[in-house]
């Protein structure tokens, strides 16, 4: 046995006096990873311009995770205290069958996951995190809407609008999202997402109609985030804002969604599910409106960099997440605090080849094992009724069982050394989990800086 340790985040390594070399950056698009990068970029001292298609920010969507990785580094940023208004904290994970409710995986989380991992995990709608961002970024960008993006220029560089205007620019970033208009430039040919054949619907319950079911009431009492997974199709439900709303996130197989979320139908929406257990068809019953569409995908990027070095992409522009492992905004976060960081330390333009290839080398590799481990939750969860299910609900209620025993010994003051390694229940695995979590942008970028990569960009000074 050992003893239980509390992890605590080092502060940002980033230079609040600003880059040495101010840059003219033109970001395209302003969601959450746009304004992220925003933030962290103007606040390095470069004059920030974001392009957004939109005619208003309106962040589609409902409920977020914001994991440790990524409430660690909004906390950083100033942003813990309004986070605490409007967030839920999860009391824990349960993993169950679709048609009776069983309880097959079990994670006990609240206060555990910030002692161990050192930083919150919250619920939050996307919307109120959209809004935090685009407050904290505006002292520090230009926004300019309804200035959708037609292609960009490499060797300037610079952008050209629907509108027919030309902007000149240093280095453009694109985060413009799966079907990002960037990251056609960057691969040098057209490159459409891929279809993966699932859908989501997306929908919100006021939760003060489901605390007068006292058969529902607990979902909203016990904070609880729940998966209930069946053939083809899994449903995720947590609360969020303050416990005001509950957040339900229903994926299936595609009844030929488009890719961009339209009003759906709620009767087709509880077709889908009228083989799930009889709690889920209340809360169904309880849905007043949804919104469904397509889920897309891409294969991992060689590069994220174009050849002239003027050019990068961040966010699901490189690397979407399906919406199976809760990380999605998190690596467009830490994309944003890398690329931050870095050019907080730009002495000079010949740096900016040197700096770039620093961010694809720090964050590459780890979105990518991400957006795969993404992928393979996706068969997991949608399992068919058979051998291998029973085989994945007799390795998740191992689990269970170990963190129920780990838990007993926390309360004792000891930690337990079971670890889940390979689990079908991803949080179990404590390998995963602690390399997800505890990751943080800024003490990489520190790592980097002492290193022999770190000498090229003081040469570039010479």
């Amino acid at each position: 046995m050992s003893p239980v340790t509390t992890q605590k985040s080092p502060v940002s390594t980033m230079r609040h006096e600003g880059a040495p070399c101010k840059l003219d950056i033109t970001i395209v698009g302003a969601g959450i990873g746009g304004l992220a990068v925003a933030y962290c970029l103007g606040r390095a001292g470069h004059k920030v311009t974001v392009l957004e298609a939109a005619s208003f920010l309106n962040e589609a969507g409902a409920g977020i995770q914001c994991t440790p990785n990524v409430t660690r580094l909004l906390i950083r940023w100033g942003l813990g205290e309004e986070l605490k208004k409007i967030a839920v904290v999860p009391q824990s994970l349960s993993l169950r069958r679709y048609w009776d409710g069983e309880r097959v995986g079990w994670n006990k989380w609240g206060d555990d996951v910030e002692r161990e991992h050192g930083a919150p995990y919250y619920h939050v709608h996307r919307a109120d995190l959209h809004r935090l961002l685009q407050e904290r970024a505006a002292p520090y960008m230009a926004l300019r809407l309804k200035s959708k993006v037609l292609t960009v220029e490499a060797s300037t560089p610079f952008v050209v609008l629907e509108s027919g205007e030309i902007i000149k620019t240093d280095l453009v970033i694109g985060a413009d999202g799966v079907r990002s208009v960037v990251r056609d430039i960057v691969v040098g040919r057209k490159d459409a997402p891929l279809k993966t054949g699932d859908a989501a619907y997306r929908a919100t319950i006021p939760t003060a109609e489901i605390v007068k079911d006292p058969v529902l009431k607990p979902f909203v009492d016990d904070a609880e985030a729940n998966v209930w997974m069946g053939p083809g199709r899994h449903i995720v439900g947590y609360c969020i804002r303050a416990k005001k709303e509950y957040n339900l996130v229903m994926i299936h197989p595609s009844n030929g969604e488009g890719e961009v979320p339209v009003p759906t139908d709620c009767e087709q929406m509880r077709a889908d599910y009228a083989d799930f257990e009889p709690r889920v068809r209340k809360l169904l019953d309880l849905v007043p409106s949804t919104m469904s569409w397509a889920l897309c995908d891409h294969n991992p990027l060689d590069s994220w960099v174009h050849p002239s070095s003027k050019i990068c992409l961040l966010g699901d522009a490189c690397h979407p997440m399906l919406p199976y492992r809760a990380q999605g905004a998190a690596m467009a976060i830490e994309d944003a605090a890398v690329l931050g960081n870095l050019f907080t330390h730009l002495a000079s333009h010949a740096q900016i080849p040197t700096l770039l290839r620093a961010y694809q080398k720090m964050r590459h590799p780890r979105a990518s094992v991400t957006q795969l481990a993404s992928r393979m939750n996706q068969s997991v969860f949608h399992l068919p009724d058979g051998p291998a299910q029973d085989e994945r609900d007799r390795e998740m209620k191992d689990a269970m069982q170990a963190e129920l025993v780990r838990v007993q010994l926390r309360r004792r003051g000891m930690g337990s050394e079971e670890e889940g390694k390979g689990n079908k229940n991803v949080w179990a695995d404590r390998e995963k989990v602690k390399a997800l979590y505890e990751y943080d942008p800024d003490v990489e970028v520190e790592m980097w800086r002492r290193s022999e990569d770190a000498r090229v960009v003081q040469m570039a000074k010479l």
